[in-house]
């Protein structure tokens, strides 16, 4: 297994809505952004609730997010991994969510899969008031649902 690290967040002041994953694939930490598999459903349901084309680059994906109020971050800061497997991480550092949710006190808290809202039951459940687990965007999920994400940002951006 190799140790890896993971990204920092991506939020700004205009944040309504914090996304949290596990920790990024394989080729989202060669790409050096989030949900850089294109198999992944991530951009392309965000893109959709958004009314707006797929981004393709970082800097587009970057764009949409701060364009719309979304900010993203993993639970996991580094662990050992391989591949890109949830079921695959040991050793891991958690991160700060705390950190993230008292710099957007207002947010909405949106985690992409069982493993981040465990891992933030865990690390943080003082937060789990504002926080709702949804079913994971990653390609192996045959129970993904983008009318259940869909519906949890309208109703986490409408509150705003």
């Amino acid at each position: 297994m190799r140790r890896a690290e993971g990204f920092a967040p991506e939020y700004d002041e205009g944040s309504r809505v914090i996304i949290l994953g596990s920790f990024p694939s394989v080729k989202s930490r060669a790409e050096g952004f989030y949900y850089g598999n294109p198999q992944n459903r991530f951009w392309r349901m965000l893109a959709a609730f958004f009314h707006e084309a797929l981004p393709r680059s970082v800097e587009e994906k970057r764009g949409l997010l701060h364009t719309y109020g979304v900010a993203l971050w993993d639970m996991v800061a580094a662990c050992a991994i391989e591949g890109s497997a949830d079921a695959s991480i040991r050793e891991e550092e958690t991160a700060d969510i705390a950190w993230l949710a008292a710099r957007i006190p207002q947010a909405t808290i949106l985690c992409n899969g069982a493993k981040a809202y465990a891992l933030l039951s865990a690390a943080a459940p003082e937060l789990l008031p504002r926080a709702k687990k949804l079913p994971s965007t990653s390609p192996a999920n045959p129970r993904y649902s983008e009318e259940v994400w869909h519906a949890a940002l309208d109703e986490a951006l409408r509150r705003r």
